[in-house]
């Protein structure tokens, strides 16, 4: 059992490892994938989109918990008022 985990392991990695190295030239030819000629301002404005994205996600993810937090909150205190004799 160990070598046959072992061996699937080691085709895996081989197999992953194959698909990296192949993934530039896959969908690209001369430097124009599917968006187009690739350049300064095309990689920047997509890392700044990346962050904003990032960022943005941060902040609603917070305000989600937040108010899901302030739910439990008052069902807990409701629960605990019914709760008392």
């Amino acid at each position: 059992m160990n070598r046959v985990r072992r061996t699937l392991l080691l085709t895996v990695i081989a197999v992953g490892c194959l698909l990296l190295a192949g993934a530039p030239a896959a969908m690209a030819a001369d430097g124009v994938g599917l968006y187009g000629r690739t350049d300064d301002k095309v990689v920047t404005y997509f890392a700044f989109g990346v962050m904003a994205f990032f960022a943005i996600f941060v902040v609603v993810a917070s305000l989600i918990q937040m108010r899901l937090d302030g739910r439990k909150e008052r069902a807990r205190e409701e629960l605990e008022r019914l709760r008392r004799p």
